[in-house]
C-alpha cells in the first residue's frame, strides 16, 4: 500500500474516534517554558475532531501574548495573522475560523511557538494532518518551537511519512 493510501486509511480511522477533550494537555502546553517566554504564539482554531482551542486563544491573549492564527491561501499556501480577539475571525472556504484581511500579517521569523494541528501523531513527532500539506509547507524553514497536542488514543508508534512531512519538536500526550 502506498504512503498516501496508508495516510487516508488512518484519517478514516481517526474520524471514528470521539471529539478530543484536551483541557489537561492545553494546560500542559501553557506551562511549557517556551510558551511562558514566548512573545508570539501561533495556534490553530480547532474544528471537527480537533481540540477546542478557543479557551487557549483567550488565555494567551490575557497573558499578554501576541496570538497568530493561520490563513489558508490559494495553491495550499498559508500565512499567519495576529488577532486581538475571536471577533476578528471569519469562516474560510473550509469552514475554519481564520483572521480577517484587516488583521496584521506576521512573518514566521517573529513567531516563537507554533501549536500544530493533527489527526494523529507518532512518537518521533511526525503528524498526520487533514491532507492538504499547508502546515508542512509553512513549517519548512521555520526555526521556532513546534508542539502538537495528541491524546493517547491518537498517538501511534510510527506514521507513514513522505519527504516533505515536517515533525514537531514536542508531542504532548496523556499516553
Amino acid at each position: 500500500m502506498k504512503t498516501g493510501e496508508r495516510k487516508e486509511q488512518l484519517r478514516r480511522r481517526a474520524a471514528g474516534l470521539p471529539k478530543v477533550d484536551a483541557a489537561d494537555l492545553m494546560e500542559r502546553f501553557l506551562a511549557l517554558p517556551q510558551v511562558a517566554e514566548a512573545r508570539t504564539v501561533m495556534v490553530f482554531y480547532g474544528v471537527g475532531r480537533e481540540p477546542d482551542t478557543s479557551g487557549l486563544i483567550q488565555t494567551l491573549l490575557e497573558r499578554g501574548k501576541q496570538v497568530a492564527l493561520p490563513v489558508c491561501l490559494p495553491h495550499r499556501g498559508m500565512e499567519a495573522r495576529l488577532i486581538r480577539g475571536e471577533d476578528e475571525l471569519v469562516m474560510n472556504r473550509y469552514g475554519i475560523p481564520e483572521p480577517d484581511g484587516m488583521c496584521p500579517l506576521i512573518s514566521r521569523e517573529k513567531i516563537d511557538v507554533v501549536l500544530v494541528p493533527n489527526v494523529m501523531c507518532d512518537r518521533a513527532g511526525y503528524r498526520l494532518g487533514q491532507g492538504g500539506g499547508y502546515y508542512d509547507r509553512w513549517l519548512t524553514g521555520y526555526s521556532g518551537y513546534t508542539v502538537a497536542i495528541c491524546p493517547a488514543d491518537r498517538l501511534v508508534d510510527e506514521l507513514p511519512r513522505e519527504a516533505f512531512d515536517m515533525p514537531v519538536q514536542l508531542v504532548l500526550s496523556d499516553g
